[in-house]
């Protein structure tokens, strides 16, 4: 929108290929008011919204505009946490900027991208980073908002649990199924009750995140938990020697990827498992994951490559996923996820 004004008053999405293939990445929000939103297929997008204007995503500009984005956020702080190309946690606790206020940096940072970037940007102000997050979607678009220690106590009360970081919205259904809605709720329900639905560890996550607690701090850099990559057939594919074919080819492509992957802490733990992804015709998404030794994790650390034994276990478990649905393939991808768990999201359920 901002290189194409004419576009600012209509809904849009972003994805492709086509109005009947294809997947979206982001909307606007004229576009999420027809529910059109991230994930969908452009058919189904297209059904709820048959004015929806579709336009493909140009990476490259992308991350011209995150790198300009993170030289505006290093004038205020260098404790900055990446999280996508538009997202980021700023640290300012020690910051003597605008006489130390988070509020008025916070402020002077959606300034400077508006008049250097022309971008609208909301920003969360608070004592935690979950509580930032939460504070940095209360007011979009172009908000500010701020959630001091004071006002903790009666903002969590009434707080919506779809708004804690890490539930989701299958999290979200589970806790409604057992009358539970708000942060409020959860807090006065009796904590042994928490632990037999839940298990003790995440009962008391969840019972820390309704109190607004969260001990995660801001890190320069990430660590990945995982590494992959995926291949879409615009002509979804259903010969299974077509299939094992290109399972050879995104093995090769990967195997180039880690060779290129140079992250310290990306490379001093041992892998947990590979994975292979399935996606069909009709966007069903089938995921397993295919555990290894330690000797096997040793060698994709050591010589950063998916060895041919590893590559037919791929394979194999691709064609079991593929018979037992018998349906064409729109997308396959592969990847390695590590032991460690690094961090902060709440992720309370899985989607098993």
């Amino acid at each position: 929108m901002r290189d194409n004004p004419a576009l600012r008053d209509l809904p849009i999405a972003i994805g492709g290929p086509t109005k009947t293939q294809g997947i979206l990445c982001t909307s606007n929000y004229k576009a999420r008011e027809f529910g059109v939103r991230a994930a969908q297929s452009t058919y189904e997008a297209f059904k709820l919204c048959p004015e929806l204007v579709l336009i493909h995503p140009d990476f490259a500009k992308y991350k011209i505009i995150s790198n300009q984005l993170s030289t505006i956020y290093r004038k205020y702080s260098e404790r900055i946490q990446l999280i996508s190309l538009d997202e980021a946690y700023i640290d300012v606790s020690d910051s003597q900027l605008h006489n130390g206020s988070a509020t008025l940096i916070a402020q002077s940072i959606k300034t400077e991208i508006f008049d250097t970037l022309n971008l609208t940007a909301s920003a969360g102000v608070s004592f935690n980073k979950m509580l930032a997050k939460i504070a940095s979607d209360w007011n979009k678009p172009n908000g500010l908002f701020v959630i001091t220690p004071d006002m903790r106590n009666s903002f969590m009360k009434n707080l919506p649990l779809i708004k804690i970081p890490g539930v989701g919205k299958v999290g979200y259904e589970k806790l409604k199924k057992i009358g539970l809605s708000t942060c409020g709720e959860v807090i006065e329900r009796d904590i042994t009750e928490l632990i037999n639905i839940f298990g003790k560890r995440a009962a008391l996550k969840l019972l820390e995140a309704c109190h607004g607690v969260s001990n995660s701090i801001v890190k320069e850099k990430s660590q990945r938990k995982s590494f992959g990559i995926e291949k879409t057939f615009y002509n979804p594919i259903s010969d299974n020697e077509y299939i094992t074919s290109e399972i050879d080819n995104l093995v090769s492509t990967y195997n180039v990827r880690l060779v290129e992957l140079d992250e310290f802490h990306f490379w001093k733990r041992r892998i947990s498992h590979v994975s292979i992804k399935i996606r069909f015709n009709d966007f069903e998404t089938l995921t397993r994951a295919i555990g290894i030794t330690p000797q096997e994790s040793d060698i994709v650390i050591t010589h950063r490559v998916l060895n041919k034994e590893t590559a037919e276990l791929l394979k194999a478990q691709l064609i079991s996923m593929h018979n037992e649905i018998k349906k064409p393939i729109r997308l396959i991808g592969i990847g390695i996820k590590f032991e460690e768990s690094i961090d902060g999201q709440l992720e309370l359920f899985s989607n098993q």
